[in-house]
């Protein structure tokens, strides 16, 4: 039995999952591959390179959004473009993350213009968001039935999202993990804005995000073989938030929501530590939260947040043994 098990000891969010599955050896490469059965690979780039937090190294993951994003197929022009979050445009600066719903435009863990600065195997995508351009004709008749009018207010919903996720070549395990990980997040949308989940909104920034970040760690975590998924606690951050409807207290609502039955705690540091897109993630793959189990050591991923804090790494562990 392989187990996977998230030491969250500086909170958890889609970026940081994918980096340190990333650094424990998963194939980004396979995964970007995998993940052009989307057919919204023009909406984005994807940049991972090398990161030191606190004198521990680790990948730091990033999801750019290009100038296409949130566009229809048929309306994409040769010069596709990025980026991420939910609903409700959170404007914080996280430490990390830039996931769900709630269009979080916090400085997330992975941007900051790190496209050039990919690590010593992973030059040769550096261009590869341009490569879309002249091969990208064939997804035109798939319709991408999700978006015949989101492109004029820059959102999909949550219907649109499962339609995208269902149309693409997944194998069914992927399509059902990403598809509960999405339901999880909508559903914790639509309790907080009063609204049902058909009608749940993921800002386009937002959901491309979201999208990858959620798609890539599913795929990263079957790629690995993985059996059991276990994590630690989950620590949440302390202080206040700025969202687009004021300062809200942290653990945000919606990130609150998702983590229903599971431990959370506060922790020490000041800030958002969990987004709701690492929230999800968690909350629906894993099957037991407990310290670190018996086990075999056989690889360790560090995946690196945004922020830096003075004496804390700020990174997600993953441990992976028999």
């Amino acid at each position: 039995m392989s187990i996977l098990y998230f030491d969250c000891f500086s909170g958890i969010s889609g970026d940081m999952v994918i980096g340190a599955l990333i650094h424990a050896g998963a194939n980004p490469v396979k995964m970007e591959k995998e993940l052009k059965k989307l057919k919204i690979e023009e909406e984005y780039e994807l940049k991972w390179r090398s990161d030191n937090k606190n004198g521990i190294t680790g990948v730091k993951f990033d999801v750019a959004l290009t100038e296409n994003a949130g566009q229809t197929t048929h309306q994409h022009s040769h010069d596709h473009d990025h980026h991420h979050d939910h609903a409700h445009q959170h404007s914080h600066n996280h430490d990390h993350h830039h996931d769900h719903a709630h269009q979080h435009s916090h400085d997330h863990d992975h941007h900051h213009g790190h496209a050039h600065q990919h690590s010593h195997d992973h030059d040769h995508h550096h261009g590869h968001a341009h490569q879309h351009s002249h091969d990208h004709d064939h997804h035109h008749d798939h319709a991408h039935q999700h978006s015949h009018d989101h492109h004029h207010h820059g959102q999909r919903n949550y219907q649109e999202i499962v339609q995208l996720i269902e149309a693409a070549d997944f194998s069914t395990s992927v399509k059902e993990r990403a598809l509960k990980i999405f339901k999880k997040i909508g559903e914790a949308e639509g309790r907080i804005h009063g609204i049902p989940l058909e009608k749940v909104h993921f800002h386009e920034v937002g959901a491309v995000d979201s999208i990858i970040d959620i798609i890539g760690a599913v795929l990263l975590i079957e790629q690995l073989d993985i059996t059991s998924i276990k994590s630690s606690p989950i620590p949440v951050g302390l202080g206040k938030i700025n969202i687009d409807h004021g300062i809200y207290p942290v653990p945000a609502p919606a990130t609150l929501e998702i983590l229903k039955n599971v431990p959370i705690y506060g922790g020490e540091i000041r800030g958002e530590l969990t987004t709701p897109t690492g929230a999800a993630i968690v909350a629906v793959l894993t099957d037991e939260y407990t310290s670190i189990p018996a086990m075999q050591v056989q690889a360790v991923g560090y995946g690196a947040g945004t922020k830096t804090f003075k004496q804390h790494p700020n990174m997600l562990r993953v441990i992976i043994g028999n």
